[in-house]
C-alpha cells in the first residue's frame, strides 16, 4: 500500500477536530512557506543588489577622484584616497580591498597589508564596458570583485577594483532570514492556537450532539440535555409533559389558532423551546434540543396512549382479534377471546381465523384482502368454540397496521343469548298469531272435515239400506274424501311449520312461498271479515338467502296490521274498499315484496317510530307494539330493507327489498 493510499484510508477515521486542525495547519504552512520563499528571494536579491550598488559607488568615486593622481603619478595621495574609501564608517566590514591598476596593468596602489594576489587581477573589463563583477577568492574567503574604469576624457587611464566581502553579505542575509523565520514561526504558533480553539468550538457541539444521539437511539431520553451554555432541562416544569391531556401549545400547530387559558399561559410561553441568537452552531444546538424535547414529549404521550389502549384491549368484555391480512392468521387476541372460545392463548395465536367461523369468516377476510377499506359490520355470524360448540356473534372489523403489516382488528360480541331471547319473542308472537288465526283455521279445517263427514255418512247410509252404489259414484265419493283429507293435512302441516321455532340458518327462499303459506291460513278468516286479497306474484322471482319460517312471521305481521288498519276505517258489514294487495318482483338485483292496504294510513310523525319496540297506535290492550319491531329485525338479519309509504286517508304500503341470493353483500359501516 502506498503512502497516499494509507493516508486516504486513515483520513476518514480521524476526528472532525483533527481534520479541521490539520487542514488549517497544512493550508497555513503552505501559505507561510510560499510567502517565506518569495519574500526571501525579494529581500536577499534586494540586499545583494544594494550592496553591489554600494561597491560600484565606491569604485566610481575612487575612479573620479583618483584620475588626476594617476596622471600626476601621485601615488601617496592615491593610497590615502583608497584607504579613506575602504575604512569609511561600516565599509571596513564590507570592503575587503581596493586596488588601482594603470592602463598597462601595473598595480599603482592597494589597501592590502600584503602583496596583491595575482588571482585578483583576473577580473578584467570587457571592451566597451564601464564596469564588471566577478566572484573571486581571497585567501580562505570569497569576495565579489567590482572593477570600474578610470577615465580621463575619452581615454581610459586605469581600473579600480573594489572587493566586497561575501561573508559579510551572507551574514546580513542570514540575520534577515532568522528574523523572517521567527516572524513566520510566530504566525504559525498563533495560527495553531486559533485553529485549535476554532476546531474545538465547531466540533464540541457536534460531539455533544453525537453523544446525545447515541443515548436517544438507545431509548434513553432522560439524559441531561446541555448544549453549550443552555439552561438545565427539568421536564417536570412543563404542564403539557406532566398532564398529557393538555396540548403543547408550542409544538401542536393545530392549536396555534387557539388562545390558551390563563392557567396554561406558562405552557404557551414554553420555556423548553429555545431559539437563541447566534451562529449556525448555536442554531444547530437549539434545533436539536427542540427536536429532542418534542420527541420526548410525544413519546411519553404515545407510551401512555399505548398503555391505555392496551389495557382497553386486554380488559375488553368482548373478544378482540388482530388478524394478519395476508395469511389470515390470528396475531393477537385479548384474554376474553381465550375465555369465550376455549383455546389457550398460545394455541390461538397463529391459528387461521377461518377456523373459528368457516361459514362466514372467509367473506370478512376476502373483503380486506381484495382491497376493501373502512370498517365492516357482520351481524349474527356463526362461530365455533374449542370442541365444536356453535354460537352466534356480531363482528365489527376495521383495517389497521400491526407491527408493520396490514392487519384487521375484529371485535366479536357473543349474541347467542340475545338471539335466544329474540327467538323466544318471535315464538311468542307466533303463538299469539296462531291464536288470532284459530277461528279461521278452524273454519278451514271444518270444511274438509264436513266434506269427509258427508261422504262417509253417505256411504254408511247406502250400506244400512242395502242399496247398490254405482261404481263411478262410489269412486267419486272416495276420491273426494281423500282430497279433503289431504287438504286438512296440508293445513295442519302449514300450522305446524308456522308454529315451529325458527333458527337463523339461511336457505334459498322464493318470497312467493311464505306469502302463499300465510294466505292459506288466514285467507278464509279475512274473507269472512269481508277483506279480500289482490295478489300479483312474479313467477320468475329470484331466490333470496333467508328462512321461510321467519319470513312467514313477517308476512303475517304485515297482513294482520293491514287488517286492523282496514277495520279502523270501515266496518266489515259497511261495505267500502276492504282489500289487501300483495305484489312481488325483481328490480336491479334485488327482490321486493309490497303489502298495500286500503286502511286509513299512518301519520307522518308516527311513521318515524313505527318500527320501534312497544310503539303502537292502537288502544291500550289491543297490541304490544312488537309486531313491526320483530318484522324490522328479521328483515335486517337478511340484509334487507323495509320502507313505509303512507298518506293519511289513502292507505299504507310496506315495501321490503332483499338482495338476490347471488348478489348479496355485507353491510359496510
Amino acid at each position: 500500500m502506498t503512502l497516499d493510499e494509507r493516508l486516504s484510508s486513515r483520513f476518514p477515521r480521524i476526528g472532525l477536530r483533527e481534520k479541521l486542525l490539520f487542514s488549517m495547519l497544512a493550508a497555513i504552512l503552505f501559505i507561510s512557506v510560499a510567502i517565506a520563499l518569495v519574500s526571501r528571494y525579494i529581500l536577499v536579491s534586494s540586499l545583494t543588489n544594494e550592496l553591489e550598488m554600494r561597491g560600484f559607488a565606491i569604485a566610481h568615486s575612487v575612479a573620479e577622484r583618483g584620475g588626476s593622481y594617476i596622471l600626476d603619478n601621485d601615488i601617496p595621495k592615491l593610497l590615502v584616497l583608497i584607504f579613506d574609501e575602504a575604512r569609511l564608517r561600516q565599509r571596513k566590514d564590507l570592503v575587503a580591498y581596493i586596488f588601482i591598476e594603470d592602463q598597462a596593468g601595473h598595480i599603482l596602489a592597494h589597501t592590502l597589508t600584503h602583496s596583491l594576489p595575482e588571482n585578483l587581477r583576473g577580473n578584467t573589463l570587457p571592451p566597451g564596458k564601464p564596469d564588471s563583477i566577478k566572484l573571486m577568492e581571497l585567501g580562505n574567503q570569497e569576495v565579489y570583485d567590482l572593477a570600474a574604469a578610470i577615465n580621463e576624457g575619452l581615454y581610459r587611464i586605469g581600473t579600480v577594483h573594489v572587493g566586497l566581502n561575501k561573508r559579510h553579505i551572507d551574514t546580513l542575509v542570514g540575520k534577515l532570514r532568522v528574523a523572517f523565520l521567527g516572524f513566520i514561526s510566530a504566525v504559525v504558533v498563533i495560527t495553531i492556537i486559533l485553529s485549535s480553539w476554532l476546531s474545538k468550538y465547531i466540533t464540541k457541539p457536534v460531539s455533544d450532539l453525537t453523544r446525545l444521539s447515541d443515548e436517544i437511539s438507545r431509548g434513553n431520553f432522560d439524559i441531561p440535555l446541555k448544549l453549550g451554555s443552555g439552561e438545565d432541562w427539568d421536564s417536570s416544569q412543563c404542564p403539557a409533559f406532566s398532564n398529557t391531556d393538555l396540548p403543547c401549545w408550542h409544538f401542536d400547530q393545530s392549536r396555534s389558532g387557539q388562545t390558551p387559558a390563563e392557567t396554561h399561559r406558562k405552557c404557551a410561553d414554553c420555556a423548553f423551546y429555545r431559539k437563541h441568537q447566534g451562529d449556525e452552531v448555536v442554531q444547530l444546538g437549539d434545533s436539536f434540543r427542540n427536536m429532542v424535547w418534542s420527541i420526548k414529549l410525544y413519546r411519553r404521550r404515545l407510551r401512555e396512549s399505548e398503555e391505555k389502549y392496551r389495557s382497553l384491549f386486554d380488559s375488553g368484555p368482548d373478544p378482540i382479534f388482530v388478524v394478519d391480512c395476508a395469511s389470515g392468521t390470528i396475531r393477537d387476541a385479548n384474554p376474553r377471546a381465550t375465555e369465550l372460545y376455549g383455546y389457550p392463548r398460545e394455541e390461538l395465536l397463529g391459528m387461521p381465523f377461518l377456523d373459528l367461523g368457516p361459514e362466514h369468516n372467509a367473506a370478512c377476510l376476502d373483503f380486506f384482502t381484495e382491497g376493501g377499506g373502512g370498517c365492516v359490520y357482520y351481524p349474527k355470524r356463526l362461530h365455533y368454540k374449542n370442541g365444536g360448540e356453535p354460537f352466534f356473534v356480531n363482528m365489527h372489523a376495521c383495517p389497521i397496521s400491526y407491527r408493520g403489516r396490514q392487519a384487521i382488528i375484529i371485535a366479536v360480541t357473543d349474541i347467542t343469548g340475545l338471539i335466544e331471547k329474540d327467538a323466544q319473542l318471535i315464538q311468542a308472537a307466533k303463538m299469539k298469531s296462531l291464536g288470532e288465526m284459530s277461528a279461521g283455521v278452524a273454519h278451514e279445517i271444518n270444511q274438509p272435515l264436513n266434506a269427509i263427514k258427508v261422504g262417509s255418512e253417505f256411504l254408511s247410509m247406502m250400506e244400512e239400506e242395502n242399496l247398490d252404489i254405482p261404481k263411478d259414484h262410489f269412486k267419486e265419493v272416495v276420491n273426494e274424501i281423500s282430497t279433503q283429507v289431504d287438504r286438512a293435512a296440508e293445513i295442519i302441516d302449514t300450522l305446524r311449520s308456522f308454529g315451529r321455532k325458527s333458527d337463523l340458518m339461511e336457505e334459498s327462499v322464493n318470497l312467493n312461498q311464505p306469502v302463499r303459506a300465510v294466505l292459506s291460513m288466514v285467507r278464509r278468516q279475512f274473507e269472512l271479515d269481508n277483506i279480500h286479497f289482490d295478489l300479483n306474484l312474479a313467477e320468475n322471482l329470484a331466490p333470496v338467502q333467508a328462512h321461510s319460517n321467519r319470513l312467514q312471521q313477517v308476512i303475517f305481521n304485515l297482513v294482520a296490521n293491514a287488517r286492523d288498519a282496514i277495520n279502523d276505517v270501515s266496518p266489515a258489514d259497511g261495505g267500502g274498499d276492504r282489500r289487501i294487495s300483495i305484489r312481488t318482483g325483481n328490480l336491479d338485483g334485488r327482490v321486493f315484496i309490497e303489502v298495500r292496504d286500503t286502511g286509513g294510513g299512518i301519520d307522518e310523525k308516527d311513521q318515524q317510530k313505527i318500527f320501534e319496540p312497544f310503539f303502537t297506535t292502537k288502544e291500550a290492550g289491543q297490541g304490544m307494539g312488537l309486531g313491526l319491531a320483530i318484522t324490522y329485525g328479521i328483515i335486517k338479519d337478511y340484509s334487507g330493507e323495509i320502507r313505509i309509504n303512507s298518506t293519511r286517508g289513502r292507505g299504507t304500503v310496506f315495501r321490503m327489498e332483499f338482495p338476490a341470493a347471488h348478489s348479496r353483500r355485507e353491510t359496510t359501516v
